[in-house]
């Protein structure tokens, strides 16, 4: 399909490289002469063929947000039914309408549709783009550094890429741990995120962490996964309280895990905080409103989305960032923690 007048769809990265059978950053890539591209050259060659074909005419948007063409900014993020990342765009809306820049966000949950969505935002409709789901890969990041779209990882980070922003995870498990040690508990599971999550990684290292300076032991058998959903937080808080023996305490990866494990101890007889007290990363409005009221590590969402819009704004696109932001962060106690069971008798 080729570029027209008269309301005729514009050719994108994905139409090329369907026909000539490559990944889109291929085809960004061979346009931009990478010399670090190893293909072989009949590859090349079909590429541009397909290009010709096609007549596909390559977008060269702005290189930094300093030479801003459309004022608007994308965000992209996983879910919007995560409360978490309605925090986020809050604190970006509000750091672009100080730019006088209006903030498109869109959510992708399957590789097709964050390819869509790229192929959308590439031609030129935002300046720049805030990435906060788990499906960028370092092909996907190639493919918009060659199309010349400023791009910032928000919330996550990838191996061998230097542009993030992120929240001190490792700390706020400290905090969680900390607060039940506080309370007397020694024996601590950890409901943690998805293996492929980012934030999952860190809090499960600041987790260990905090138990081994406290003398712990982190127990393989208590340390389950759920896919930061209520359902996932339900199964996993199930497997722990199958396991051998049982934790006095949990700490829960996030909020919508915590609600669902709530439910996995309700379901079983459990009594929260009176037989195994619970915490979680997050602080949103609701977490007072669940039976019991949630305790959680309150963490700066909006001031981490207001951040990577400065910093998409302020860092040019070929430089580093490297930046964790570390608050306000704080524990906000709750009625779903107290001292373990046999404290309780004591007191």
């Amino acid at each position: 399909m080729t570029a027209g007048t008269g309301g005729a769809r514009r050719t994108t990265l994905a139409d090329v490289a369907t026909r000539a059978g490559v990944d889109r950053s291929v085809i960004s890539r061979v346009l931009s002469g990478d010399p670090r591209l190893l293909i072989r050259e009949e590859t090349r060659q079909r590429v541009l063929d397909a290009v010709r074909d096609l007549g596909y005419r390559p977008n060269v948007a702005a290189r930094t947000l300093r030479t801003r063409r459309t004022g608007t900014l994308g965000l992209l993020i996983p879910d919007y039914a995560n409360p978490v990342y309605a925090e986020i765009i809050k604190g970006a809306e509000a750091a672009a309408a100080e730019r006088d820049c209006v903030l498109l966000t869109g959510s992708a949950n399957a590789a097709t549709e964050l390819n869509s969505y790229l192929d959308l935002l590439g031609q030129g409709r935002v300046d720049g783009l805030l990435l906060a789901g788990e499906l960028t890969s370092r092909a996907v990041l190639d493919g918009l550094t060659a199309d010349g779209l400023p791009w910032l990882l928000v919330n996550r980070t990838l191996r061998g890429e230097a542009r993030h922003v992120v929240l001190d995870d490792e700390r706020a498990a400290a905090l969680a741990v900390e607060h039940l040690v506080g309370l007397g508990h020694t024996e601590i599971a950890h409901l943690a995120g998805p293996n492929g999550a980012d934030t999952a990684r860190r809090r499960n290292r600041g987790y260990r962490a905090a138990m081994r300076a406290h003398g712990l032991t982190a127990r393989l058998d208590w340390t389950t996964r759920g896919d930061y959903t209520a359902d996932g937080g339900y199964r996993a808080m199930l497997e722990i309280l199958d396991a051998r023996g049982r934790p006095t305490a949990v700490f829960v990866a996030n909020l919508a895990s915590a609600i669902g494990a709530l439910h996995a101890l309700r379901s079983r007889g459990v009594a929260a905080p009176a037989q195994m007290s619970v915490i979680a990363v997050h602080d949103l409005p609701l977490a007072e409103h669940l039976s019991p009221a949630l305790t959680t590590v309150r963490m700066p969402l909006r001031e981490l989305g207001r951040r990577g819009v400065e910093l998409l704004a302020e860092v040019g696109p070929e430089e580093a960032v490297r930046e964790v932001v570390t608050g306000p962060m704080q524990v906000v106690p709750r009625e779903s923690t107290a001292p373990p069971p046999d404290l309780q008798e004591r007191m």
